[in-house]
């Protein structure tokens, strides 16, 4: 009786988690090479880059956002973030506000 219980309860387990890590990564995800020539555009591709201009990391992406959009998960600031974890953040920007988050090099890259 022990292990049917467990095997129900790891079943349920399951089935919950499962449409939550679905959610997270959805089937319109940019490449990695689309988030390259972006941040190429935004940063001459330094992921690390704070000029102290109000726009941090590989992408430019102000504290707000960052915030707004679960970054503070990973890093107070995107500057201090990973690139996977910048674009993990700039997946959801993009996902909500679309490529218009980024007008000027979006356009430069075809995306705008």
């Amino acid at each position: 009786m022990r292990m049917r219980t467990f095997v129900a309860a790891a079943a349920l387990t399951t089935s919950v988690l499962v449409p939550a890590v679905a959610l997270d990564a959805p089937a319109q995800a940019a490449s990695g090479k689309t988030w390259n020539r972006l941040a190429q555009c935004e940063s001459s591709g330094r992921w690390h880059l704070n000029t102290h201009n109000g726009y941090y990391g590989g992408l430019q992406i102000s504290r707000p956002t960052w915030r707004s959009y679960g970054g503070r998960h990973f890093a107070k600031l995107p500057h201090r973030a990973s690139r996977a974890q910048q674009i993990k953040v700039a997946e959801r920007i993009k996902n909500h506000q679309g490529w218009g988050a980024w007008p000027t090099c979006s356009a430069r890259i075809g995306k705008g």
